[in-house]
């Protein structure tokens, strides 16, 4: 690694450390909307929960989506936070989201291609884990 690259990294991490949680957790509707529409065929409904749902922490939630991968898309993956699920294949369902501790979360659907690889379309909603629910 360069002493450039390295320079580059720690900043990145530095500015990523003073953000917190906020720089993370910011859902772009607009540009999500912008990545989906820019792939053929392509199309993502998270119908629940609602962006900016609380749910009840510690328990095991449902994310029922509706998902068409579009040109260049095979199957795609649910991220709660930074943690990557398995793949998924059917396009509409119900998923089980992992226990959540309490606090502020984002759990998008990112479209793959057949080697993993993101094709760009991606969803995103914010929900609050509450434990007094």
């Amino acid at each position: 690694m360069s002493n450039r690259t390295g320079v580059a990294l720690v900043t990145l991490g530095f500015i990523l450390a003073i953000s917190g949680s906020t720089f993370a957790s910011t859902v772009d509707e607009s540009a999500e909307l912008a990545s989906i529409a820019a792939v053929e065929g392509a199309n993502i409904m998270i119908v629940s929960p609602a962006n900016g749902a609380r749910i009840k922490a510690g328990v095991e939630s449902k994310l029922a989506y509706e998902v068409m991968p579009g040109k260049g898309g095979d199957h795609f993956h649910v991220w709660v936070d930074d943690a990557k699920g398995p793949s998924i294949r059917e396009t509409k369902g119900v998923y089980t989201l992992p226990r959540l501790s309490p606090g502020d979360h984002v759990i998008s659907i990112r479209i793959v291609a057949k080697d993993h690889s993101l094709t760009g379309p991606m969803r995103s909603i914010k929900v609050t884990a509450d434990p007094r629910l």
